[in-house]
C-alpha cells in the first residue's frame, strides 16, 4: 500500500506519554502538570498526548466530573484545567524543553449540549423519530453526521484552530474507524497546509495507515492478556506480530501495557499480566512499534483511576520506576530498535520470547521469561551476536562471541545494547 502522506521525522523512533490532568495532580490544571516536564524530559519522554482538553458537556454527564470525550465545544478549554493562556504556556514550555504536544481529538460524537446541537442540529444523526442519538452504547454523547458537508468543514476547522492558534504537533484520533476514512484525509491536507503533523489512530483497520502514522496495537494486548491468562500461546502472539509486520512502510503498531482506558475499565496492567507487566513493558519498548507509557506507570501505579470523578495520582518520590522506564525509552532511540530489522530466535520454552534487533553496527539483543518458572535456559547463537555487549539495567558490559548461554528467572528480562 502506497501512503499519500509520510510521518513527520521528529515522530521516528520516538515514544509517547499519555497525560491524564485531571488526575495528574491535586490541583488537575496544565500549571500544575507543567512542572512535572522536567521529570518527563529527563526519563526519556518525546511527545506527550494530552486527553481531551475540551469543555465537558453538562446534560447526561457522567459521575461529578463528566468524561473528557463528551465535549460541549471544540473550540474551547475545559475550565477544570485552566485557561487558554494557562494551554498555550504548557505548549511553550513543553516545546522549549524539546517535547512535541499532540492533542486527543473526538470526532466521532459530541456530548448533547455541544453548541452544534443548538446552534446546527442538522450536523447530526437522528433516528426515526427524529432525535439525537448515538450507535455504539455511549449514553452521554450523540453521533455526528458525516454526510454533511458543513459539518465536516466546521470539524476541520476547528482541528485547525489548534495547529494554528497554540502550534500543536499532531493529533491522537479517537475512535478513528468510526468516521469515515475520507474526512481524515481531508482534515490531515488541510491541517498541514503550515506544518507537518503526527497522527495516531486509536483504530486497528489496515485501511486508515493511508492517512495514519500509527495505529493501536490492540490485537497484541488482548492476545497477550489470554497468555497471561493461559488461554493463548506465544504462538499466538508471534501471529498477531507476523499480522503487523504486513503494514505499511513508514507506519507503525502503538504499543502499551496500560491507557486511560485500560486502567479505568479493565485494570492496571498489574491486575491483567500480574508479576509479568515489568517484562511485557520491555517488550513494547524494544520490538518495532512506538511504545505508550500512561500517566503514573512510572511510580507504578497500582490502582484503577476513576474516569469520571476526581482521583489524583498519589505521587511519591523517588518514582521507583522512572530509571526503568528511562533506559528502555533511551534504548528506543538505538537504531536497531528505531528502524532496524528482527530476528526472532529459537527457543525451548513456551514462555520465552527472544529476539534480536540490527541496523548497521548496531545489535540489540531482548530475552524475555514471560513466564513464572524459574531457571530457564536458552543459548543464543547467532553472527550479530559477537562483540561488546551493555546490559542495559546493569550498565555492565559483557563480551559475546556468537554463541552463549543464559539463564532467566520467572518474569526477568534481560536486554543487551552492543557499544
Amino acid at each position: 500500500m502506497s501512503r499519500l502522506f509520510s510521518t513527520v521525522e521528529w515522530a521516528k523512533g520516538s515514544n509517547i506519554y499519555e497525560v491524564n490532568i485531571r488526575q495528574y495532580t491535586n490541583e488537575g490544571t496544565f500549571a500544575a502538570f507543567a512542572k512535572h516536564l522536567p521529570r518527563l524530559k529527563d526519563m526519556g519522554v518525546e511527545i506527550l498526548w494530552l486527553m481531551p482538553i475540551t469543555p465537558i458537556s453538562k446534560m447526561v454527564m457522567q459521575g461529578t466530573l463528566g468524561s473528557y470525550y463528551a465535549c460541549s465545544s471544540y473550540t474551547s478549554i475545559n475550565p477544570e484545567f485552566g485557561s487558554l493562556d494557562d494551554f498555550k504556556f504548557l505548549i511553550r514550555e513543553a516545546h522549549y524543553l524539546g517535547f512535541k504536544v499532540i492533542i486527543d481529538w473526538v470526532a466521532n460524537h459530541t456530548g448533547w449540549d455541544h453548541e452544534w446541537s443548538k446552534e446546527h442540529p442538522e450536523f447530526y444523526v437522528r433516528d426515526e423519530e427524529g432525535k439525537f442519538t448515538e450507535r455504539n452504547g455511549w449514553h452521554d454523547v450523540i453521533d455526528l453526521n458525516f454526510d454533511n458537508r458543513a459539518m465536516r468543514g466546521a470539524l476541520i476547522d476547528a482541528m485547525k484552530y489548534w495547529v494554528n492558534e497554540f502550534d500543536i504537533d499532531g493529533f491522537r484520533c479517537d475512535m478513528a474507524h468510526l468516521v469515515p476514512w475520507d474526512f481524515w484525509n481531508d482534515a490531515r491536507m488541510a491541517c498541514e497546509k503550515n506544518k507537518n503533523l503526527f497522527w495516531l489512530a486509536e483504530c486497528e483497520v489496515l485501511e486508515y495507515h493511508d492517512v495514519f502514522d500509527v495505529s493501536y496495537a490492540w490485537s497484541w494486548m488482548h492476545v497477550t492478556e489470554k497468555f497471561v491468562k493461559g488461554t493463548a500461546s506465544l504462538s499466538d502472539v508471534r501471529n498477531v506480530l507476523h499480522d503487523y509486520s504486513h503494514y505499511p512502510q513508514d507506519t507503525h503498531k502503538l504499543f502499551f501495557t496500560s491507557n486511560h482506558d485500560e486502567n479505568s475499565w479493565n485494570g492496571t496492567e498489574y491486575e491483567k499480566y500480574g508479576n509479568a507487566a515489568k517484562a511485557f513493558a520491555v517488550f513494547t519498548c524494544t520490538w518495532q512499534g512506538m511504545p505508550l507509557v500512561y500517566s503514573g506507570q512510572e511510580l507504578p501505579n497500582y490502582k484503577r483511576l476513576k474516569f469520571f470523578d476526581k482521583d489524583e495520582i498519589d505521587w511519591k518520590e523517588p518514582v521507583e520506576l522512572h530509571g526503568f522506564y528511562k533506559a528502555l525509552l533511551e534504548l528506543h532511540k538505538n537504531k536497531a530498535v528505531a528502524e532496524g530489522e528482527t530476528f526472532i530466535l529459537p527457543t525451548n520454552h513456551d514462555g520465552l520470547m527472544a529476539f534480536l534487533r540490527k541496523k548497521g553496527e548496531h545489535v540489540v539483543l531482548v530475552l524475555i521469561n514471560l513466564s513464572s518458572e524459574d531457571k530457564v535456559h536458552i543459548t543464543v547463537e547467532h553472527e550479530w551476536l559477537n562483540g561488546h555487549f551493555q546490559n542495559i539495567f546493569s550498565e555492565l558490559i559483557f563480551s559475546f562471541q556468537q554463541k552463549e548461554p543464559f539463564e532467566l528467572m520467572a518474569n526477568e528480562y534481560l536486554v543487551y545494547q552492543k557499544k
